[in-house]
């Protein structure tokens, strides 16, 4: 439930995602691009376009008045997307300026439209556009002759440089000094003017443009608000979207060159090296934040010496929830003490809250139980009206439930409740928390309809998330576990093409530099892992065990053990099941020291210790009704079963595998089903009599239901190209057809049997030694 939390990362000192930046210190000037943009309103306002083109151009409109500099070619072609017509006559608009005389620009600005001088304009005065035009032509109404000359000598430049071919790699500036266009200057400084190259180059590639060339020059204070409010965005709802971690370092890196004391560069710089997994650089980052924060005197203007408090508390609680991320637990308990001290001097209840729920998920990583301290966190969350903490702890106690045997209708209830809660104050992402946690539980106690239905419910969702800059929020950790677990449902079906497409979309939404491509990586392998074991290529299941023992140490080891124990080394495997099992139970990993036990029996009948075999199966089967788990239930019964059949009791095991021939049908993978059934048949031809080789009267209505019992198998194993088990079935098939007279089917199972045994070129190990 770590991740749970991580919405903090996002909360101190911002609102909503947007950045409230200190004075940054850098001025607007009239610039080419925003003549463009001119020109642009211009021409939207004397053309007649279509209704959905002009919805597409006012959305367009804020993002162009906000953001950074485009070069014309990306400016152009922005427009082009969302009107052609509109963008051919903004290319002429400017063509005309460009190639024409400094009165052609005179002539635009004294033609162009406003809410002052047209009074049927479009362009109110209290709007976006309105305000925009306002201040670009109070702007350029300031400039000076000489200004007016250089900006008429920048829009030829910025106009040509788009069709110039560039020359070794150079890109010309745009503004040969911009300082002497600075809109805010009453009077010429020429003292303090410095010489600066505004490059022809976009600042991002998201939502304007497609390259990644980073800007060279200072950002105005809006330019600068729009970025960083932009990028912590869509690191919060959709990282794709974002600048990669390397292009906004340097993004990062420019703008706190020109301003080392911007208190929110050094919070977006701290987001995105927790992206890179950097501890050193998000550390330094996150101390800065909060230390520029002090020092701009921002946090406490409101409420004195208070807000200097409250940076230094929040500041070592998001420290300590750095380190829980990065699993250094000592640390982490020692920041969230000293937050906690702060916190009860300052009599901050609301701190309190959120240093009581990061204690009780730090208890839980490190492997101790934190029932009492996550409902004591449950009763002060709700007592002090914080909906979103109390929410998460008893998502918290609902986890803990399950791993310790919890009735579902119980944990079911307690979700059901929270749901109401995440409803009423519009919680969206616990919503999907709520959802991707229902879809877990489910998949844990064996029910695979419940969680395929939980499943596609979050998946088709509207978010309740405000969509801005046309994004959704489809990438969180809810999203990733509901994904991973469509694409293990599908495995164990034997859809492997459909369970391609899921783990490519999962690559695609969630790369391997994000947060939660772990998930993903450890599923794939997983499933790639199951099917060559399935198919019997040992050989590529056991690197296959390494890697995901890189992702889990537990899994791996598990996985290695199944390996070990196929390959016949028996005494490797059974080394490391005892020492995974003694590690699970301290772990108090129930669902994992079910398999080991079954694992164990295995490498029991392998030495044909059938009967030691059986007190391991029972505990297993204790264990498994004891936490309600029934696909591991099941299991286990059909080990039981076939232990009973080779101990010479088929009646008992045939009556025993009755039990669990529902549930597994119903809700096991295709290959479960496939040794259910062919232990059924083998049950069957037991009772029945049947003793190959030999002659002997058989009961012939349990010989022919053995046959479709057998059919039924070979259908599963075909479905998971498991020629190993097919081979087995041909053998018995082609015995009982003989055994019936039937010579021709006999000859046939007999032929197909030859050839998966040249096929396989492998010794077939006795069917009666495994299950």
């Amino acid at each position: 439930m770590a991740s749970v939390h991580e919405s903090l990362y996002f909360n101190p000192m911002m609102t909503n995602g947007v950045v409230h930046a200190n004075v940054f210190g850098i001025k607007d000037w009239v610039t080419p691009y925003k003549i463009s943009v001119l020109a642009l309103l211009y021409e939207m306002t004397a053309s007649k376009i279509t209704l959905p083109e002009r919805r597409r151009l006012n959305k367009l409109i804020l993002p162009l008045q906000q953001g950074p500099d485009l070069t014309l070619g990306q400016f152009l072609k922005t427009v082009e997307e969302c009107c052609p017509q509109t963008a051919y006559a903004v290319k002429l608009r400017l063509h005309e300026m460009a190639d024409g005389e400094l009165k052609d620009m005179e002539y635009f600005f004294s033609t162009l439209p406003t809410p002052f001088t047209a009074f049927d304009t479009e362009a109110y005065k209290t709007s976006v556009v309105g305000l925009f035009m306002r201040h670009m032509l109070l702007a350029y109404n300031k400039l000076s002759f000489s200004q007016v000359y250089k900006l008429y000598k920048s829009l030829q430049h910025y106009y040509h440089s788009h069709y110039a071919k560039p020359m070794d790699g150079q890109v010309p500036a745009l503004v040969a000094d911009d300082s002497e266009m600075d809109l805010t200057s009453i009077e010429d400084t020429v003292g303090h003017r410095v010489d600066k190259e505004e490059l022809d180059t976009p600042l991002h590639e998201s939502e304007l443009q497609s390259d990644n060339t980073p800007s060279r020059g200072p950002l105005s204070q809006k330019q600068a608000e729009y970025f960083l409010a932009r990028q912590a965005y869509l690191l919060k709802n959709d990282e794709n979207k974002a600048l990669k971690p390397a292009a906004l370092q340097e993004e990062l890196n420019n703008m706190l060159k020109f301003n080392p004391d911007f208190a929110e560069a050094h919070y977006l710089n701290y987001l995105n090296s927790m992206r890179v997994q950097d501890i050193f650089l998000s550390a330094h980052s996150l101390l800065h934040y909060f230390d520029r924060l002090i020092l701009s005197g921002n946090d406490g203007k409101s409420n004195g010496d208070e807000g200097y408090g409250r940076s230094l508390r929040y500041a070592a609680l998001n420290l300590a929830s750095l380190h829980c991320r990065f699993g250094h637990y000592q640390q982490a308990d020692l920041a969230l003490q000293e937050a906690i001290r702060i916190a009860q001097e300052s009599n901050d209840h609301v701190c309190l809250q959120h240093c009581l729920s990061w204690l009780y998920t730090l208890e839980q990583m490190k492997g101790s139980d934190s029932t009492v301290l996550t409902e004591d966190s449950v009763k002060m969350a709700a007592h002090f009206c914080l909906p979103y903490l109390a929410s998460l702890g008893i998502q918290s106690l609902v986890q803990q439930g399950a791993t310790q045997g919890k009735t579902a209708h119980k944990l079911m209830d307690a979700l059901k409740d929270t749901d109401i809660l995440h409803w009423k104050h519009s919680l969206s992402e616990l919503i999907e928390i709520s959802l991707a946690q229902t879809t877990s539980i489910w998949r844990m106690y064996g029910k695979s309809t419940m969680s395929l239905q939980q499943a596609q419910l979050l998946l088709n969702m509207s978010s309740l998330e405000p969509v801005n800059f046309g994004v959704q929020q489809n990438n969180t950790e809810g999203f990733a576990v509901v994904l991973c677990h469509l694409a293990e449902l599908h495995a164990e079906q034997g859809l492997y093409g459909v369970v391609s497409e899921i783990i490519q979309h999962l690559k695609e939404q969630f790369p391997p530099h994000t947060q939660h491509a772990k998930l993903w990586m450890l599923c794939d392998l997983k499933i790639q892992f199951e099917r060559h074991m399935n198919e019997g290529k040992y050989h590529l299941a056991e690197p296959l065990a390494t890697a995901i023992a890189a992702l889990n140490q537990t899994e791996g080891l598990y996985r290695k053990a199944q390996v070990l124990k196929a390959l016949n080394r028996s005494t490797e495997a059974y080394n490391i099941l005892q020492q995974l099992q003694a590690r699970c139970e301290k772990a108090k990993c129930t669902e994992m020291v079910i398999r080991v036990m079954l694992s164990t029996a295995e490498l029991h009948w392998e030495s044909s210790g059938f009967s030691t075999a059986l007190p391991v199966l029972l505990q297993a089967l204790a264990l498994a009704r004891q936490h309600h788990l029934q696909s591991l239930a099941s299991e286990t019964i059909l080990h039981l079963a076939f232990t009973q059949l080779m101990l010479g009791v088929p009646e008992q095991a045939l009556n025993v595998l009755h039990e669990a021939i529902e549930p597994i049908l119903a809700h096991r993978a295709v290959m479960d089903k496939g040794r259910a059934m062919l232990l059924a048949a083998r049950c069957q031809m037991a009772v029945a009599g049947f003793k190959p080789n030999r002659q002997g009267q058989a009961d012939l209505r349990l010989a022919a239901s053995a046959l479709d019992t057998l059919n039924e198998a070979a259908a599963y194993f075909s479905q998971l190209n498991c020629k190993e088990r097919l081979r087995d079935v041909h053998y018995l098939q082609a015995q009982l057809h003989r055994s019936l007279g039937q010579i021709l089917e006999s000859n046939k199972s007999a032929m197909l049997f030859r050839l998966l045994d040249q096929e396989l070129q492998s010794p077939a190990p006795p069917v009666s030694m495994r299950l």
